[in-house]
């Protein structure tokens, strides 16, 4: 519960940065590692960001895009990653193996409503809903991972940046 609250706040003053400062630059105007800094209060959002292909050029409404296909991608490689896990299952603890099935569950259904989201905010600048489940399944995943007290959680860093992520992705999509 208190990463589900500490998410939402993120999200929260991500959304309330960018809104102040969307007068600076607006949709169609060229952009330069300037509004990424301008964009991002923190270095995870630039460092991801800087990372993305041709980000340096790029208006507001693509570097979005760029998020939320770094989110895809992150996502999508998570879910590789579930998979290699489960499939060295033997010596796996039951209750982690038990996880990683209810993880790699969440996060298919989640990269479906998550490529709903980017068509829907390539064409209209909306999309939320789609980021928004892709963010849930990482909450749900780190809280039911969280459960194994005493266990190393396998997916950690993994669900940690999808969550970050989901908060840049979801804040571009506020702004549009």
């Amino acid at each position: 519960m208190r990463v589900s609250i500490v998410f939402f706040l993120l999200i929260i003053q991500f959304f309330l940065f960018m809104s102040f400062n969307e007068g600076r630059s607006s949709r169609n105007s060229c952009c330069s590692r300037n509004l990424i800094e301008e964009v991002c209060k923190n270095k995870f959002c630039m460092d991801s960001l800087e990372a993305g292909l041709g980000s340096r050029c790029r208006n507001r409404h693509e570097l979005g895009l760029i998020a939320l296909n770094l989110l895809l991608n992150n996502t999508t490689d998570t879910q590789c990653y579930i998979r290699q896990l489960l499939g060295k299952s033997k010596g796996l603890n039951p209750i982690i193996q038990s996880n990683l099935e209810t993880c790699l569950e969440l996060y298919l259904s989640g990269i479906v409503d998550l490529k709903v989201g980017i068509t829907a905010y390539e064409s209209s600048g909306g999309g939320i809903f789609g980021v928004s489940a892709i963010s849930w399944s990482g909450i749900r995943c780190k809280d039911g991972m969280r459960a194994n007290k005493g266990a190393v959680p396998p997916l950690k860093k993994r669900n940690n940046d999808i969550l970050h992520l989901s908060a840049i992705g979801i804040g571009f999509i506020s702004v549009e």
